[in-house]
């Protein structure tokens, strides 16, 4: 992944990482598109997703029950389906 932080024009900004005992990603913003989208990175497998404004919105209003669903790692990360045998 390429960024700098060189101002407006700047295609990707270079990102900060926020980082748990769990995960950490790499947060960025994608200037590239029609409009602007975060880019997260999983640094553990380098798996890479865009978000845009309506998704993040998305995400802003979804209810705790549906956010911890979406959080649980038995669900779609650590299974064998993704080849991930923890």
């Amino acid at each position: 992944m390429k960024g700098t932080d060189d101002g407006d024009d700047a295609v990707l900004s270079s990102g900060d990482v926020i980082g748990s005992e769990f995960a950490e990603v790499r947060v960025s913003v994608d200037h590239a598109g029609n409009s602007s989208r975060l880019c997260l990175e999983d640094l553990r497998t380098g798996r890479v997703r865009h978000l845009d404004a309506l998704e993040l919105e998305t995400i802003v209003w979804l209810t705790d029950g549906h956010l911890n669903r979406l959080l649980d790692p038995s669900a779609d990360r650590w299974n064998e389906r993704n080849g991930d045998h923890r």
